[in-house]
């Protein structure tokens, strides 16, 4: 596919740092892949450059706060009312929406193996596999929690969600985006977000992919409030990549998909709907690679809350209280004195929706491999298993050096259901729970506290 993407003076006019891509979170962007296609100081002239038809794109609702507005104005060959028709019911396969309550099992702590790469052709929209849901799509409030295994690019097929904003979480294969707002190649340990509304199609340049992907229902992703951190450190605003414009000037038919109301919905076009040749705003899709999170953490004694691991967060109408947060666990040094350092056993008013990217996770060294998952829901304790807790309790407590590892956590405000796929998969591990068995009672009131005071 032949693309027409912005020349590299107009990149570096607009703050480009690799080739094609911007720079910044939540920046008011512009990028042109003509000349001229930006008008000047207006945002609808009479007359549009080459041709071209503007039109906004809206994130949020027209009067929201201006931190929180989030609008793009895209200059396109057509119209996205040339992007519609009649559309039918499109098959959903292993897709679900909440409020999902298809199944119900007994509460748990959770734990599933890899799901398995399929062995035909399947592209992005018949590899998605829903785990859990939480909240209710409809009222925008809450998330679903998918994985996808893919082996196929997406072909003569685009696709759009209406439900909910996308962030993709790759663990395996690299992934090209091909986006209305412009072209996003990731790789594993790299995040790609895609708002509300925007098109794209899924091409896989390498071979078979595997990832995470969370649907949010809520408020858009932004960075968290660092509070008395200050200014710097977690997720840095200069590390976050928005593509620059790149647009398809093709009249092949393709067939487009929207995902609306907890349905997938399909209609055929006669051309491709990436055609926006110009566009400016902050509302657009961006990519992150986890391992520039500077993170941050003890330095005296005691292990502080995994809050401070938040890359993004979805905020609700509730201050502190997370519609999502998306947490990592990086790489990073162990120095506490005094101080068990893996994460301390507890129970926790949030769910908790966990994934390995690649390496071993401190707290529970076996059995969770990466492309894993575990659940953690509301009021249901956890904790490290049993060689993790002898490891930590009787280790040398000199500073170590966690390396090779990156997992990751969907923690949000509401219960998640399973899904029938999640709870009847042969990947769901029967055994999760005998990790704790071997944590003996250990108290004796004779023996009094070995730590120093």
């Amino acid at each position: 596919m032949n693309y027409n993407a912005a020349p590299d003076a107009m990149a570096r006019a607009t703050g480009q740092v690799a080739p094609g891509y911007m720079s910044g979170f939540g920046n008011s962007f512009e990028t042109e892949a003509l000349p001229g296609a930006l008008p000047i100081g207006r945002n609808s002239p009479q007359r549009c450059a080459y041709g071209l038809y503007a039109e906004q794109l809206s994130g949020s609702p027209f009067t929201a706060p201006r931190g929180s507005n989030e609008r793009s104005w895209l200059y396109r060959i057509r119209p996205s009312v040339k992007h519609s028709g009649r559309f039918a019911k499109f098959d959903a396969g292993l897709w679900r929406t909440a409020p999902c309550t298809e199944h119900e099992m007994p509460i748990a702590q959770l734990r599933w193996d890899p799901a398995p790469l399929p062995g035909g052709e399947v592209s992005f929209l018949q590899g998605v596999q829903t785990m859990t849901t939480a909240g209710d799509a409809a009222t925008q409030a809450g998330m679903a929690a998918h994985v996808y295994a893919i082996t196929a690019s997406m072909v003569d097929q685009h696709f759009y969600n209406a439900d909910g904003e996308m962030m993709f979480v790759l663990q395996q294969g690299r992934l090209r985006f091909v986006t209305e707002f412009g072209i996003i190649d990731a790789e594993p340990a790299e995040i790609v977000v895609i708002p509300r509304g925007v098109k794209f199609r899924v091409e896989l340049p390498a071979g078979p992919a595997r990832g995470y992907l969370c649907e949010n229902y809520g408020g858009a992703l932004t960075l968290p409030e660092r509070g008395p951190i200050g200014a710097n450190c977690l997720a840095n605003a200069r590390d976050f990549l928005t593509p620059v414009a790149a647009y398809e000037d093709n009249d092949t038919p393709t067939e487009l998909v929207v995902k609306w109301g907890g349905a997938l919905w399909s209609t055929m076009l006669p051309h491709s709907p990436i055609d926006v040749v110009a566009w400016h705003g902050n509302y657009a899709p961006y990519k992150y690679d986890l391992r520039t999170f500077s993170p941050v953490g003890a330095i005296g004694f005691d292990h502080p809350d995994p809050s401070i691991f938040t890359v993004l967060t979805s905020p609700s109408e509730t201050a502190g209280t997370a519609n999502i947060d998306f947490v990592i666990f990086p790489e990073r040094w162990m120095v506490a004195e005094n101080t068990f350092r893996p994460p301390w056993y507890h129970m926790n008013i949030m769910s908790e929706f966990m994934g390995l990217i690649y390496g071993v996770y401190d707290a529970k060294p076996q059995g969770f491999t990466p492309g894993g998952i575990s659940l953690h829901n509301c009021m249901l304790p956890h904790g490290p298993d049993r060689e993790a807790f002898d490891h930590a309790s009787n280790g040398e407590l000199k500073p170590v050096k966690l390396e090779g590892t990156l997992a990751f956590m969907f923690e949000t405000r509401y219960a998640q259901r399973v899904t029938r796929h999640a709870a009847t998969s042969p990947t769901l591990q029967d055994d999760y729970a005998d990790c704790w068995k071997g944590l003996e009672k250990r108290f004796d009131p004779s023996v009094p506290s070995p730590n120093d005071r």
